[in-house]
């Protein structure tokens, strides 16, 4: 386990400056995407997808807090949630928004979720720690990934559903993110 000092304020710089503004550039387009929706809105599906906005920010949120957790706990951190895909009974929970939710309330908690992955970052001692990846079909046995390697996935992940919640934007009411 790996302790991660939330108190100190350490300016990043060189590697982790970059890593941490390209993840940051995708959670803006991320929340920016679900700009002046009503709560209504965010719970939509109005394409194909099972998805929907306030939904994919929920999920983009989970998956970045369970691989923060990975790179501090290492593989306990991410039995049974998206990482290992053995959390299916969330599943549907974790892709909607429910009528106990709030889009306010779900950008808020992406919000503190980020926040706790760039103080982890900023405060690792070294990117190159790494852990063993969980048993999964999609992971090779024995594999280990680095904190650059997670952050790389996360910044994937983040990149990835941020496109995703832009086509169900378009699709919902004409706004996109860019153009």
């Amino acid at each position: 386990m790996i302790t991660v000092t939330s108190t100190a304020k350490t300016s990043t710089t060189g590697e982790r400056a970059d890593l941490l503004e390209s993840l940051a550039k995708h959670r803006y387009f991320l929340r920016y995407t679900v700009r002046d929706l009503t709560d209504e809105q965010a719970a939509q599906r109005p394409t194909a997808s099972e998805l929907c906005l306030g939904g994919l920010v929920k999920h983009v949120s989970d998956v970045e807090r369970v691989w923060a957790d990975f790179i501090v706990r290492g593989t306990d951190a991410v039995r049974g949630g998206p990482a290992d895909g053995t959390g299916t009974d969330n599943r549907e929970k974790e892709f909607t928004l429910r009528d106990d939710e709030t889009l306010a309330d779900v950008l808020d908690r992406y919000a503190k979720v980020a926040h706790r992955t760039d103080e982890i970052v900023a405060s690792l001692p070294d990117l190159d720690i790494s852990h063993p990846l969980p048993k999964a079909p999609w992971f090779e046995p024995g594999s280990r990934w680095s904190a650059r390697r997670v952050l790389l996935h996360i910044i994937g992940e983040t990149a990835q559903h941020a496109g995703h919640a832009d086509i169900i934007r378009e699709a919902l009411d004409g706004s996109k993110s860019m153009g």
